[in-house]
């Protein structure tokens, strides 16, 4: 079963939200928080799969709190955060992602990408739809931020697993990038799957972020 907790300060998303997962076969809603502070203390009580983290909370905002969750915590290991927001290019939305969320959902999402987001996110992947990446590379990436000294880890990259994180970063799913490299999707997983282990990184929405940060694939590219 997946274990979800619903932070959000509006009773009627937590409750409409909490109403619909705990309907799947799969889910079990374990706890909701109304503000970041209850979100991280809940968290860290019920240690659920998945917290569905609004970005506009009272007393500490769901950015922070992502921060607070997920500072410190070796990769891979729950739990994952996937942001709820408003706006698709709501400006907390790349800090998020640098902070270790797992990808971002529209509130006004149908019900359905809501319930596959979770399972998504569970399994351990990111929940970064390809045009939805392109546009936050677009509106961000460009971004002047603090420079991220190169990790030495990626010269431990093959020249293959360079070429497929460059493919990641600019958007391409998984299917797209085994049919540019006319190689097997699984090859493809294989390859993410090394890439994330050597990077120490918790999945794809952070090696997008890296790939930026480190000058690997440049804005516009």
């Amino acid at each position: 079963m997946i274990k979800v907790l619903i932070a959000d300060d509006q009773a009627m998303v937590r409750e409409g939200f909490g109403a619909l997962l705990a309907a799947q076969d799969d889910m079990v809603v374990v706890g909701a928080a109304a503000d970041g502070s209850q979100a991280v203390a809940e968290t860290r009580r019920l240690d659920p799969d998945v917290v569905l983290m609004d970005i506009r909370m009272p007393v500490l905002d769901g950015l922070a709190a992502t921060r607070q969750l997920l500072d410190g915590r070796p990769a891979g290991t729950p739990p994952r955060v996937l942001v709820l927001t408003t706006f698709d290019l709501d400006d907390y939305v790349y800090e998020a992602l640098r902070a270790g969320a797992s990808g971002f959902l529209l509130k006004d999402a149908p019900a359905a990408d809501l319930v596959n987001a979770v399972r998504v996110v569970a399994g351990g992947e990111a929940l970064l739809a390809p045009s939805v990446t392109k546009r936050l590379i677009a509106e961000f990436a460009a971004r002047p931020g603090p420079a991220r000294p190169r990790p030495t880890a990626l010269n431990a990259l093959t020249p293959r697993e360079t070429e497929v994180l460059r493919l990641i970063a600019r958007g391409r799913s998984n299917q797209e990038i085994a049919a540019e490299l006319v190689v097997a999707e699984q090859t493809v997983k294989t390859h993410v799957g090394r890439i994330l282990a050597k990077l120490a990184l918790r999945d794809r929405a952070q090696a997008v972020v890296l790939a930026y940060e480190t000058g690997l694939v440049a804005a516009g590219e």
